[in-house]
């Protein structure tokens, strides 16, 4: 019984945890997710470039280079980032149909559809 109690006075303290509460912080996911891809872009650039060097390689030069595993790397990396992108164009246009119970066809729609594409 006075375990229930406390509970029902820590509930009074600290309400549960809502959309609302989550709101101010959820402006700042859609920024944060577009550097984290540019970035995971630009180190899938460079991990394809040196798999090109590997392969266009003397044979001197293609032993040392072929220990990076570039080519494996890139292959991995590039599959993470396109899943990450349908992933996070669905949680997008679910979180816009949420909040304004619509979706916007405009153009950043279209980019975010596209984009993975």
């Amino acid at each position: 019984m006075l375990n229930l109690i406390i509970f029902q006075e820590n509930l009074t303290r600290y309400p549960c945890m809502t959309v609302e509460t989550f709101q101010p912080w959820l402006n700042f996911v859609h920024p944060i997710t577009m550097w984290l891809l540019l970035a995971t872009t630009l180190y899938a650039l460079y991990l394809g470039i040196q798999a090109r060097r590997t392969r266009l390689a003397d044979a001197e030069i293609r032993k040392e280079l072929i220990k990076g595993k570039f080519a494996l790397r890139h292959h991995q990396i590039g599959s993470a980032l396109l899943a990450f992108m349908v992933l996070g164009t669905i949680g997008g246009m679910g979180a816009t149909y949420v909040e304004s119970g619509k979706l916007f066809f405009g153009p950043h729609c279209w980019w975010a559809l596209a984009w993975p594409g």
